[in-house]
């Protein structure tokens, strides 16, 4: 009898050890899936219930840059702003000097200043006082050597930015004043090789062999970015503003125009405010601002009127996108304007290595000039993926073609079939009001291979849509009190 009843106890004993132990165990396997649902954020990020707490925690991330109350002022450097002296050396000099003190601000006082490429170093504001205004030589030469840039998503050997930065921390250009990159029909504008832009039949352009052709080979076959040279004898324009492999980064007040090609563009760069920033630039391929490989962005108070998307968030395209495989991430976008341009917030369409956890809020959209409000473009020779986009409280007043468009068949160049699939999952669209649809409210072009998914409209009124929607191989719209031209979607 007592043996039965050791036994029986025994067996208890060793069964809540057991369980004990198997709690543990599955504690653990909680705790862990927790953390990796945390940490492998390249992999399924989960947004929070509240997902616009994860925007204040972005921009609370972002934080601030201070500089040393340390000035250089250009003229004092033998600047002289009378729009015709060539400033390079004084502005490189000015920099120079602010960097080895450890940092401060550069000021450009009112005046007009010309100069080659400006290219920035840690702890160095640019400051350009209210009345200045920076003019950028129109003589290509001055912006050689080449140096590693990129064009159209993919890294080249290339002319150097009109300002560059590579591998800088703290660094900053701000104040009241201009930057004019002086393209035009005769600079510039003419190598996108369209009529319109200066353009003349027989004349070299960015389309022929020797350019954009060559880059696409260089980059299928794997070419090292330091052997894609380009430059000289090559007719790619050189981007506006570039920050390679930087981190926290300030644009702030000053004004964009004339641009060559993309105007702000971060690439692989981390932490980036762009605050209160005016860009008017109407030439080809003049993107607002475009992060690209970049994550904890804030673009913020800004106005933009430009030739192509206003704000376009890239991540590499085709076989450079996937070499590099950093998504764009964390990015937020609020209280700006956006007037003429191919669309207002975009993702796309050199998109290769994703981008996510998007939040665009507070702004406002009108203009007849503007194709599309919200706007996400690949293919499959691109593919990547766009997930966790949120836009709240956007007052939309005009837009040509549709408020939302997903295309996942865009091909400027022609056709563009391949085997990458994109991936577009759970985006959502609240508050929005809109006046004139323009041709569609909603114009969805997915893919039979993987449906477009986790759309959701919450509180949105689409007004003079010519066809509330037009959507194909899309999982169902989830519709919460939304409107397309007085008809209750469901």
């Amino acid at each position: 009898m007592i043996q039965i009843i050791f036994n029986v106890f025994n067996y208890k004993y060793r069964f809540r050890k057991s369980m004990f132990l198997v709690l543990v165990l599955m504690g653990f396997t909680l705790v862990s899936c927790k953390y990796q649902s945390q940490t492998e954020a390249n992999q399924d990020v989960v947004i929070q219930e509240n997902p616009w707490d994860e925007a204040e925690r972005i921009i609370e991330k972002i934080g601030k840059i201070n500089f040393p109350d340390t000035e250089f002022i250009v003229t004092d450097f033998g600047a002289i702003g009378d729009g015709e002296t060539l400033n390079t050396q004084a502005f490189r000099d000015a920099i120079d000097k602010c960097n080895a003190a450890g940092g401060g601000h550069v000021i450009v006082p009112a005046g007009n200043y010309l100069t080659g490429p400006i290219h920035l170093k840690s702890n160095v504001d640019l400051h350009l006082e209210e009345g200045s205004e920076i003019l950028f030589t129109t003589d290509h030469k001055a912006y050689l050597p080449a140096v590693h840039t990129s064009y159209e998503g993919m890294e080249i050997m290339n002319y150097s930015p009109l300002i560059y930065a590579k591998g800088q921390k703290n660094i900053a250009v701000t104040g009241k004043g201009t930057l004019n990159g002086q393209a035009n029909n005769q600079n510039w504008w003419p190598w996108s090789g369209a009529a319109r832009y200066g353009h003349q039949e027989g004349t070299p352009q960015q389309k022929d062999n020797h350019n954009l052709p060559k880059l696409f080979k260089m980059v299928e076959d794997g070419v090292p970015v330091e052997d894609r040279m380009f430059g000289v004898g090559h007719e790619l324009r050189p981007l506006f503003f570039q920050t390679l492999e930087c981190e926290n980064v300030l644009i702030q007040g000053v004004t964009f125009t004339n641009a060559p090609f993309w105007v702000i563009h971060p690439l692989k760069s981390k932490y980036i405010t762009v605050d209160g920033v005016t860009v008017n630039s109407h030439g080809p391929n003049n993107d607002g601002c475009d992060p690209e490989y970049s994550s904890y962005v804030h673009i913020t108070n800004c106005k933009f009127n430009t030739g192509d998307d206003c704000i376009a968030i890239k991540s590499g395209r085709n076989a450079d996108g996937r070499r590099v495989n950093i998504p764009s991430e964390n990015i937020v976008v609020e209280n700006c304007e956006m007037k003429d341009g191919h669309g207002g917030v975009v993702m796309g369409s050199e998109i290769s290595a994703g981008v996510r956890n998007v939040f665009v809020r507070n702004c406002i959209m009108n203009s007849p000039n503007l194709d599309r409000a919200i706007r996400i473009k690949t293919n499959t020779l691109r593919g990547g993926f766009v997930e966790n986009l949120y836009v709240k409280d956007i007052e939309v007043g005009q837009v040509k073609e549709a408020v939302l468009k997903i295309n996942l068949y865009y091909g400027i160049y022609g056709v563009q079939e391949g085997e990458f699939i994109p991936t577009i999952k759970n985006i959502n669209l609240e508050n929005i009001t809109v006046k004139n649809g323009g041709e569609y409210g909603i114009l969805i072009k997915g893919r039979p291979e993987k449906l477009v998914s986790g759309i959701t409209l919450k509180n949105v009124v689409i007004n003079g849509a010519e066809q509330p929607t037009s959507i194909e191989n899309c999982e169902p719209i989830t519709y919460f009190n939304t409107k397309i031209n007085n008809i209750i979607m469901q």
